[in-house]
């Protein structure tokens, strides 16, 4: 009978409680809102702009939980990770690519200095060229990150450079799409990379790195060629090592002169002695460890790995590219 009650006065109190909590909730949220509506009107964001994208943000449930979901890397090798990446359709839709944009992706690479088959392995890599962009409201998820807690400040500033994007007529905040955390468009910029990096490649006035294509080429090469990218130099080379190379020596902070990796027995993948360019300096990375495939690589790998600091993503690009330009 006791424990009747308990349970009974136990059920009660949570349908009672509950619905407080939610409400809770809900004005906090409401009311961190409200200050970011002040910080927003306090650098420079129109109201029309406060009002169109935030008046009905809402938080994202699905966003925290990706945010807070551990990223299973302990049994993901390159090998899985570069099947999964640069697969024989990928490279064959990255050629089509190529030879159907032609026009505009030589105008990029000639402008900016970047060979235009990195261009479109980024794309193909960040967003299946284009196919696969995400689906979330880039305010509302933002916002939903800038709330929760995990780098609140982070998240905040980017939204506020979203809201500036909007502001500057750029995209509309019901299209400003993209993933879970933000990143926008064909290829994947946060909003404060679309401030430092985005440009207008065909000269109609707005950087829309979601629909057009000009624009999408251009601002990755830009991107990269502001990066440090320097044109007379590949990504790197898969290479065999013919003699044993110490561990320590393994890894992009031990870079060495050509000649020294020639005289340390690395080689061109066929055997051939490696081609050496006086005053070209590069690093081994074994993203599998050294019984896995080994390349050498150059600065424009760092570039690369400025976009994103993956060693299996940056290696991977420099191979889809490798394949694109076959």
């Amino acid at each position: 009978m006791i424990k009747s009650a308990l349970k009974t006065g136990l059920v009660l109190t949570l349908l009672v409680t509950w619905p407080s909590y939610a409400l809770a909730a809900q004005s906090s949220f409401e009311s961190w809102l409200n200050g970011l509506k002040a910080e927003a009107a306090k650098k420079g964001v129109s109201q029309s702009t406060i009002n169109a994208a935030l008046n009905n943000v809402k938080e994202i449930p699905r966003v925290i939980e990706l945010d807070q979901k551990q990223p299973e890397r302990g049994n993901m090798t390159f090998a899985k990770y570069k099947r999964n990446v640069i697969s024989d359709a990928r490279i064959a839709q990255g050629r089509r690519m190529y030879r159907a944009h032609r026009t505009e992706l030589e105008r990029a690479a000639s402008k900016y200095g970047v060979p235009a088959q990195y261009i479109v392995a980024l794309w193909g890599i960040e967003t299946s060229y284009g196919n696969n962009t995400g689906g979330f409201s880039v305010v509302s998820s933002l916002a939903t990150l800038a709330y929760e807690g995990r780098r609140a400040e982070f998240f905040r500033s980017e939204l506020l450079e979203a809201l500036k994007i909007i502001d500057g007529g750029h995209i509309g905040a019901d299209n400003m799409k993209g993933s879970w955390a933000g990143a926008m468009g064909q290829n994947q910029f946060m909003p404060s990379s679309f401030h430092n990096f985005a440009v207008d490649g065909n000269g109609d006035g707005r950087r829309d790195i979601w629909t057009s294509l000009p624009d999408v080429f251009a601002s990755t090469a830009n991107y990269l060629s502001k990066s440090g990218w320097n044109e007379d130099e590949k990504w790197g080379r898969e290479v065999r090592l013919t003699q044993t190379i110490p561990d320590s020596l393994i890894g992009r902070d031990h870079k060495r002169s050509l000649q020294q990796w020639k005289s340390m027995g690395v080689t061109q993948m066929g055997g051939k002695p490696l081609p050496v360019v006086d005053g070209m300096r590069a690093a081994l990375v074994a993203p599998d460890g050294k019984s896995g495939p080994t390349f050498l690589v150059y600065d424009n790998f760092d570039v690369i790995m400025k976009w994103n600091r993956s060693t299996y993503f940056a290696t991977s690009v420099g191979l889809l590219a490798d394949q694109i330009a076959n």
